[in-house]
């Protein structure tokens, strides 16, 4: 039996040629073991810090800045409540100013029947009846008549009667009382034509409203300029800004307000751009704001930032288990908010020592080594903003916080909630426009319908007594 032939061994080149393939290919192997190993560092680091997150505690309205809505009230025990004290009965007071009076006496004795509308009576008890007339719709029929000159031959007619002139059907009261329900009260258009309907029995369509509404638009932008221009005469500005619906889009509702003015500005972004519109030329002396970058470094003087946030996101380092840094940081700002209660009963020199005290206390804080990232955050944000802290302790005008900021735009949250806010930019600026004329008359105690009707007459809101 044969044997098969040897294979031919491989010349030299040939083994040259596969040693460079073998060693091409290792080459090839070792970059990716070194790729997929930064790669497993990476995702290694990644899980890491996940799983430190799935530790930290959740986000709430109590420690960060959470809006309300979307917290979740404790489950409380649902036994019967304690027997409160009995506390001294109330009653609705007399209306101030009755529309009528009636004097009743009586004419007979209750018990014996004996006429006694002769003898001297005394008011015994006094109660209101409060009644509303029904409502239906006042609606003037106007007539001009006209004719033909027999002097001059020539056509005339009549002059309407002042305040009846030919133009809209709809009277000044009535567009105020429109504006006020869709604007105070969030009323969609279909709704308020409805409400138009059963209330008052006054058919009116929704594009008979959309147009009483830009018919107005002239009045309400000057009366928000004028409100825009006393805000700029004053020392202190503060703002606050909220999202809101403009079409398909999402827009910023700004508002920038103090004392007994405030004024309401639609932006298509949240930019700094937006204050530099506001401002112009004028920059206040202090400025009361949350953190926004885009708020920040406007006062000639001094900025606050607020405190409230600034609590809420301590409180989460706390929960998050930093008792070295945040926990002290959150008594010292509460005891500054209580001194700034007190202000009204202290000295300027006791102010200024307080001031001292705290950004002492402050600064002794700041060399101390938080417990975690979290901590560790919020000392890097307090060395940032720490200048911004106190500003109010010495400054009687500013408030610790940005609470009216807050309060002024929560009836914008409201009608973005109910309305899902507006199809038209003209729109968004004539609700920017009212706001502001509703927000200052609430501040100056004049009611909302009076206001509205004195913007439709080109009349300035008056001052606060």
């Amino acid at each position: 039996m044969t044997q098969p032939p040897h294979p031919a061994l491989p010349s030299a080149p040939e083994k040259d040629a596969l040693i460079s393939a073998l060693l091409a290919r290792v080459a090839e192997l070792s970059a990716q073991v070194t790729e997929l190993s930064g790669r497993v560092r990476a995702l290694e680091g990644e899980n890491a810090a996940l799983r430190a997150q799935l530790k930290l505690p959740p986000k709430t309205p109590d420690n960060s800045s959470t809006p309300p809505s979307q917290g979740h009230k404790p489950q409380g025990e649902a036994g019967r409540r304690p027997k409160r004290k009995a506390h001294p009965g109330a009653h609705r007071a007399l209306h101030p100013n009755p529309t009528r009076h009636a004097e009743v006496r009586t004419q007979r004795c209750p018990h014996c029947r004996t006429d006694v509308s002769e003898i001297a009576q005394a008011a015994v008890q006094a109660y209101d009846r409060i009644e509303i007339p029904e409502i239906k719709p006042d609606v003037t029929r106007v007539t001009l008549h006209g004719g033909v000159c027999p002097c001059c031959t020539r056509k005339f007619k009549a002059d309407p009667p002042a305040g009846l002139e030919p133009g809209s059907p709809f009277g000044p009261n009535l567009r105020a009382f429109v504006l006020y329900l869709r604007f105070a009260h969030a009323i969609s258009f279909e709704r308020l034509a409805r409400l138009l309907s059963d209330l008052l029995g006054l058919d009116i369509s929704e594009g008979a409203l959309v147009n009483m509404l830009a018919d107005s638009r002239p009045a309400f932008a000057r009366q928000a300029s004028l409100i825009r221009a006393k805000l700029l005469a004053g020392t202190i500005l503060q703002s606050d800004e909220t999202s809101v619906r403009v079409g398909k889009r999402t827009w910023w509702n700004w508002v920038f307000h103090h004392d007994d003015s405030a004024c309401f500005l639609i932006h298509p972004n949240r930019s700094r751009a937006v204050v530099e519109q506001f401002l112009g030329d004028v920059r206040p002396d202090f400025w009361v704001s949350d953190r926004l970058a885009a708020q920040m470094g406007w006062a000639k003087k001094g900025h606050q930032i607020c405190l409230a946030h600034l609590l809420r996101d301590v409180q989460y380092a706390i929960d998050a288990g930093d008792d070295v840094f945040a926990a002290p940081l959150a008594r010292l700002l509460r005891e500054a908010c209580a001194v700034g209660r007190r202000r009204d009963r202290l000295a300027d020199a006791t102010l200024r020592s307080y001031a001292a005290k705290l950004d002492g206390k402050l600064d002794a804080l700041l060399r101390l080594s938080p417990r975690g990232s979290e901590g560790g955050k919020l000392l890097r944000m307090t060395k940032k903003f720490r200048q911004h802290f106190f500003v109010f302790v010495t400054n009687r005008d500013l408030p610790a916080t940005n609470n009216g900021s807050e309060q002024a735009i929560r009836p914008c949250v409201v009608f973005r909630k109910v309305t899902n806010c507006f199809r038209s930019e003209w729109g968004a600026q004539l609700y920017a426009d009212i706001r502001s004329v509703l927000e200052t008359a609430r501040r100056r105690a004049i009611a909302p319908l009076a206001a509205i009707r004195l913007t439709l007459d080109r009349v300035p809101l008056p001052a606060r007594a």
